[in-house]
């Protein structure tokens, strides 16, 4: 199932991706504004690994390699979904190990991802995938800071 697994590289695969991104980011207006963002996250590492089916895009990652003081080198996972018609058909199991394979041929030491406090489904499932809880993240909105 792999090889429909393909790291994002142009401009008209990213807004493939637009679709499936709004419904895990809603605030995310145009197609236009993501497009935008994500060329300039990528500019910061950041990459979009999609699952294809049928030429469309059903489920994607974005996910960039950092290093810091707590973790040494690790992979960030910023975003993780499956579109609603796809949802439950092992998509998100598929790009997490995908991940996981290419972190460890990266040499981080971890996989680092974030979901919210209520998001009870997506930490089930996170559990059953074998990340755990390590942290408890905060954070506050500045006056000056762009959605």
């Amino acid at each position: 199932m792999n090889d429909k697994l393909k790291d994002v590289e142009t401009e008209e695969q990213l807004r493939a991706c637009y679709p499936v991104m709004k419904q895990l980011r809603p605030h995310l207006e145009t197609e236009d504004d993501f497009v935008a963002r994500v060329t300039r996250m990528g500019q910061q590492g950041y990459r979009i690994l999609a699952a294809w089916e049928e030429g469309e895009v059903v489920a994607l990652a974005g996910y960039r390699l950092e290093e810091n003081l707590v973790y040494g080198k690790f992979m960030y996972v910023d975003d993780l979904v499956a579109g609603e018609k796809t949802r439950g058909q092992g998509w998100g199991a598929r790009l997490l190990e995908h991940l996981t394979m290419y972190a460890e041929q990266a040499a981080c030491v971890k996989l680092v991802l974030d979901t919210g406090m209520a998001n009870a489904l997506a930490q089930r499932f996170y559990f059953r995938q074998g990340l755990l809880t390590g942290a408890m993240r905060f954070g506050k909105f500045l006056k000056a800071g762009a959605a």
